[in-house]
């Protein structure tokens, strides 16, 4: 789980603050697993290519990853922002099942299933930092304490 000490303020929540903020964590990544096969899914049949399982994960650096193995994981806090986005990162690590670089033919591979993706790739590039549970829990009105 998260240490959302990490956080600002977040080390001035209660043991059970923080333990909600956990089971809200596990909630969402619950529901990312959802969201992530069925797009997947609704994808694979544009890519091709061959993956063995998906993992959901909360990584500080990384949005998704293929292994040469064929596991997809994905950030769940992917399910934070705009679905194009979140589509955008399916397709990226579903090309790599097909090209395990960023050569042209795999950029050229994503542009014909999402010719939009540069824009994609330039919100998340932009505005990453800002998906976090407690930014969409706050944006949503729902208070971090339980005062």
């Amino acid at each position: 789980m998260t240490d959302y000490c990490l956080y600002s303020n977040a080390c001035l929540l209660t043991h059970a603050e923080q333990r909600r903020l956990e089971i809200l964590e596990k909630r969402y990544r619950n529901m990312a697993r959802e969201v992530f096969t069925g797009r997947v899914a609704y994808y694979h049949r544009l890519t091709g290519g061959h993956y063995t399982k998906i993992t959901i994960r909360n990584q500080k650096s990384r949005w998704g990853s293929c292994s040469s193995s064929g596991t997809l994981s994905f950030n769940y806090r992917l399910v934070f922002a705009p679905p194009g986005v979140l589509d955008y990162v399916v397709v990226h690590e579903l090309c790599h099942l097909t090209h395990m670089n960023h050569s042209k033919d795999f950029w050229g591979m994503v542009e014909s299933i999402m010719p939009q993706y540069k824009q994609y790739k330039s919100w998340l590039k932009e505005h990453g930092q800002e998906l976090t549970l407690e930014r969409h829990l706050l944006k949503h009105g729902i208070p971090l304490t339980l005062d």
